[in-house]
C-alpha cells in the first residue's frame, strides 16, 4: 500500500498554510513519521531541498503518477522544528484542531522580524591625517564635516544615531566622509530585551526538607529516570530555590531549561531572583513583548545564547535544542489553559515535550490542582511535600468574619470593623497592607432599583458594565454608549451600577485614611508595558502603605513589610456555575492568605464572608490542603466530574441562529446512536445541547453539548468522529476537554 506525505518546506514562517504531497518510498515507510525532516526534490527543476512531514496518509490528493517521492530522511532528532511539529501534531489529535492551527500555537513567530542593530561612527583616518583635513574642512567653511571630525579626533568613536540627531549630520555627508576613507560606519546586532549586568550567582543554602527534594530529583535525572515530579510546597516554603538547584544540574549538563508561571504579574521578582543567579544567560517571554522582542528571545534560545526561559504558556515552545527540565510554578493556575483552539493544558503538552526531548517535568504549588494531587495520590507523578516556610517565620494568623454579623450590627461598610481597626494599627506601626479583592474597577452591571430592569448590550445577551461614571461597554464586542439618567423602562432616576470593584475599595480606603499612600493593581491599572513592575517595585520599596488589588496581587509576591492580608469577598467565587468554584475559591484565598508575614513580623489574614461555614474558607484560613482535598475528590467522584471522569464540552457557533441551532441537536443524536446506542456503551453521557451561559455574542449564536465519560480516550474517539463530519461552511465548532472555565 501506498503512503503519502503532506511536508511544510523549510519552515519559512509566512508559508505556514501550504503544505505539498509527497510518496514515502518503500524502503522509508517504516521510518517516516509526523515531525520528520526530510530531503525532497521541489519545483520544475526538481531542486533538492529540505522539508518537514505534518502528516501521513494512504490517500493520494491529487493523480499519484504525478506526485514525486522523498527522497531521503534526515534522522538528526536534534533538530528543532521537528519536535515541535511532532507536538504540533499531539495538539492536533488530543484537542480538536487543525493542524494549521496547531502550527501557528507551537511556532507562535509567524515571520521573521528585522534585526535590530546598532551603528557606530568610528574616525578611520590616523591622527595626523585627521588634523590636517579638521583645517581644510574648517578652510572650505564645511561646517558639518568639520563639526564631525573635531568631535572624532577627541571620542574616536560616536553612537550613529547621536551623529545623526544631536550632531546634526547628514547620510550624503557621512557617506562622503566614508568613501573617503575619513570615518568608518560599523553594525553591531543586540537583542531587545536582553539582560545585562545583574549576575551575582546569588545562591541561597537549602534547608534540609528542601535539599531532600532537590537531591532526589537530580539523582534521577543524573541517573536518566526522567519522570513528572509534583512539589507542594505551603507559601514562603521556598519552592523556586529547588527550581534553581535542579537547574543548576540540567545546565551543568549542557541542557536547558523552561519555567513556566501563569502570567506576567509574576515575572518582576521570579525574573530578578533568576537573573541574579544567570545574569543573561536567562530571558523572558510575556504578552506585553513587542513581536521584534519576542523574536529576539527565540533567536537567541535557538542559537544557545541562553539557557533558561522564562514565561507563560507559550514560552513552552521556546526552540532550545535540548531541554532537561521543564518548570510549571504555580501549576494549579487556569491560565495555563489556553481559550482558544487548540484548547491544551499546559502541563500535559509539557508532559509531551519532555519526552521529545528525553527531559523531566517538575510541578509546584501550594495549592495543587485536584489533577494533579489526584495523579500524584495514584503513583502517576512523584509527590513532594513541604509543610514548613523555608525561613522560621510562622504561617500567618487567620481569622474568619462573618459578614451576616457585621450586617447586624448595623455596619454596612466593605470593611468589617476588625479590619478596619487592624488597618489602623499597621498604618501606626508602619507596617505594609495588601487588600484582595476579586474585581475589578466599576465593571458592575447597571440596573434599576425600582422596576429591576439590567441594561444589556443590543448585540451580546451580557449586561453593559459601567466604566467611570458615564459610560456602559459590552466586555465582549466593545459596544459603548452613555450612561442612562432615568431607566428606559420605567423612568425611575433610581438607576446606577454595582461599584464592589477595585476603584471603589480605593476609594474608600482613602476616605477612611487620607494620610495612607495607596497603590491599586488591576486590569485597568497594569495596562502599559512596564506598568507592573513599576507597581510592585514602588510596593516593595515601601513607596505605598496600602495594596489594593485582584487576584494578580496574591499570586507568588514576597513582602518582607506585608504584615495584615484583607480578603474582601471570600466568596464571591463560590457561588458561580463551575464545578470548580470551591477548589479555585480554596485556592485564592489559600495564595492571599501566604501573602502575610514573610519578613520575620507576625502576619494576620482578615477573610471577610457571607459563607463562613464553607469547607474551602474553612480550610483555607487554616492553611489545610489535605482537608480541602479529601472534601472536593470526595464530591467530584460522587458527581463523575474530573479528574475521577471526563467531559467533553463541544461549543457551535454561528451567525445563523437556525443552522446552529439544527446542527446542534444532529450532533447530538449522532453521539447517542453511533457512540451510545450502537456500541452498547453506557458510561457515555450526553448534556444538552442548550444555549451557552452567553448565548449571542457580537451577533454570533452560541450552543454547548456536554459528554460525559470516566474513559477519556472515549471522548477522544467522539471528538474524532465529529471531526470527521462534514458540517455547513457557517458554522464553527471548537472542543475542550475536561474545560477549566464554563460557556
Amino acid at each position: 500500500m501506498n503512503k503519502y506525505a503532506d511536508i511544510i518546506v523549510n519552515i519559512s514562517h509566512e508559508a505556514l498554510d501550504r503544505t505539498f504531497q509527497y510518496r514515502v518510498p518503500d524502503e522509508l515507510i517504516n521510518e517516516v513519521e509526523t515531525g520528520s525532516y526530510v530531503n525532497i526534490p521541489f519545483g520544475k527543476g526538481d531542486k533538492i531541498i529540505g522539508g518537514y512531514v505534518l502528516e501521513l496518509s494512504d490517500t493520494p490528493n491529487y493523480d499519484p503518477s504525478k506526485i514525486k517521492s522523498i527522497i531521503s530522511i534526515n534522522a538528526d532528532s536534534s533538530l528543532v522544528e521537528s519536535k515541535l511539529i511532532k507536538l504540533a501534531y499531539f495538539l492536533k489529535k488530543n484537542y480538536g484542531s487543525t493542524m494549521i492551527n496547531a502550527l501557528k500555537t507551537v511556532l507562535p513567530i509567524k515571520k521573521k522580524v528585522k534585526e535590530k542593530q546598532i551603528k557606530t561612527v568610528v574616525l578611520k583616518a590616523d591622527e595626523t591625517l585627521a588634523n590636517e583635513l579638521l583645517m581644510e574642512y574648517e578652510r572650505k567653511h564645511q561646517t558639518a564635516r568639520y563639526r564631525l571630525l573635531k568631535e572624532l579626533i577627541e571620542e574616536k568613536n560616536i553612537d550613529y544615531s547621536l551623529v545623526v540627531n544631536k550632531l546634526n549630520i547628514s547620510a550624503s555627508t557621512l557617506s562622503y566622509m566614508e568613501s573617503n576613507g575619513v570615518v568608518e560606519i560599523t553594525s553591531e546586532r543586540v537583542y531587545r530585551n536582553s539582560t545585562k549586568g545583574v549576575i551575582s550567582h546569588e545562591k541561597k543554602t537549602l534547608n534540609d526538607e528542601q535539599r531532600k527534594i532537590a537531591d532526589a530529583i537530580i539523582s534521577d535525572i543524573n541517573n536518566d529516570i526522567k519522570d513528572t515530579y509534583l512539589i507542594r510546597g505551603v507559601t514562603g516554603s521556598g519552592k523556586t530555590e529547588i527550581y534553581m538547584e535542579i537547574i543548576d544540574s540540567v545546565i551543568n549538563r549542557g541542557q536547558s531549561a523552561i519555567v513556566l508561571i501563569p502570567e506576567i504579574a509574576l515575572t518582576y521578582q521570579t525574573v530578578m531572583r533568576f537573573q541574579k543567579r544567570y545574569g543573561d544567560r536567562v530571558s523572558t517571554l510575556h504578552s506585553k513583548l513587542s513581536s521584534g522582542e519576542k523574536y529576539d528571545q527565540f533567536i537567541r534560545a535557538k542559537n544557545g545564547e541562553i539557557d533558561v526561559m522564562i514565561g507563560p504558556r507559550s514560552a513552552l515552545f521556546t526552540p532550545f535544542s535540548n531541554v532537561g527540565v521543564i518548570i510549571i510554578d504555580e501549576e494549579h493556575e487556569g491560565s495555563y489553559k489556553s481559550e482558544n483552539m487548540p484548547k491544551y493544558h499546559a502541563r500535559e503538552v509539557a508532559i509531551e515535550l519532555a519526552k521529545l526531548h528525553h527531559a523531566s517535568v517538575v510541578l509546584g504549588s501550594a495549592t495543587p490542582s485536584i489533577e494533579a494531587y489526584y495523579r500524584a495520590k495514584k503513583g502517576e507523578y512523584k509527590l513532594f511535600e513541604l509543610d514548613k516556610r523555608a525561613v522560621s517565620d510562622s504561617m500567618a494568623k487567620t481569622k474568619i468574619i462573618d459578614l451576616r454579623e457585621e450586617l447586624k450590627a448595623g455596619n454596612k461598610s466593605m470593611f468589617s470593623r476588625e479590619l478596619k481597626e487592624k488597618i489602623e494599627d499597621r498604618l501606626i506601626k508602619k507596617q505594609q497592607v495588601m487588600l484582595f479583592l476579586n474585581r475589578r474597577g466599576y465593571a458592575g452591571f447597571v440596573s434599576c432599583r425600582t422596576c429591576g430592569h439590567v441594561v444589556k448590550c443590543p448585540h451580546c445577551d451580557v449586561s453593559l458594565s459601567l466604566h467611570g461614571r458615564s459610560k456602559m461597554v459590552c466586555h465582549y464586542c466593545g459596544y459603548e454608549t452613555k450612561t442612562y439618567d432615568k431607566c428606559p423602562e420605567c423612568g425611575s432616576p433610581y438607576i446606577g451600577g454595582m461599584k464592589a470593584g477595585t476603584e471603589q475599595v480605593e476609594e474608600n480606603i482613602k476616605k477612611l485614611f487620607p494620610f495612607a499612600n495607596v497603590l491599586r493593581m488591576d486590569a485597568d491599572t497594569t495596562k502599559s508595558k512596564d506598568s507592573y513592575e513599576n507597581i510592585l517595585s514602588s510596593f516593595a520599596n515601601k513607596e505605598a502603605d496600602i495594596l489594593i488589588g485582584t487576584q494578580m496581587i496574591v499570586k507568588g509576591h514576597d513582602f518582607p513589610n506585608v504584615t495584615l492580608v484583607g480578603i474582601l469577598a471570600a466568596d464571591m467565587s463560590l457561588h458561580v456555575n463551575d464545578y470548580r468554584a470551591s477548589e479555585r475559591t480554596f485556592q485564592l484565598i489559600t495564595q492571599a492568605a501566604g501573602r502575610a508575614g514573610r519578613g520575620g513580623l507576625l502576619g494576620e489574614v482578615i477573610i471577610q464572608t457571607y459563607s463562613p461555614d464553607n469547607y474551602s474558607i474553612i480550610s483555607s484560613a487554616n492553611q489545610d490542603y489535605n482537608s480541602f482535598y479529601a472534601e472536593e475528590i470526595e464530591y467530584r467522584d460522587l458527581m463523575g466530574y474530573p479528574p475521577v471522569g471526563h467531559m467533553l464540552a463541544i461549543l457551535m457557533e454561528s451567525a445563523n441562529e437556525r443552522l446552529v441551532d439544527i446542527t446542534s441537536r444532529n450532533l447530538a443524536g449522532c453521539v447517542k446512536n453511533d457512540i451510545i446506542d450502537k456500541a452498547n456503551v453506557r458510561e457515555v453521557r450526553v448534556i444538552g445541547p442548550t444555549e451557552a451561559t452567553i448565548a449571542r455574542i457580537n451577533d454570533i449564536y452560541r450552543r454547548v453539548l456536554y459528554i460525559k465519560s470516566s474513559d477519556y480516550e472515549k471522548l477522544r474517539e467522539i471528538k474524532d468522529l465529529i471531526e470527521s463530519i462534514e458540517l455547513d461552511k457557517g458554522l464553527r465548532i471548537s472542543f475542550d476537554f475536561d474545560p477549566m472555565n464554563g460557556y
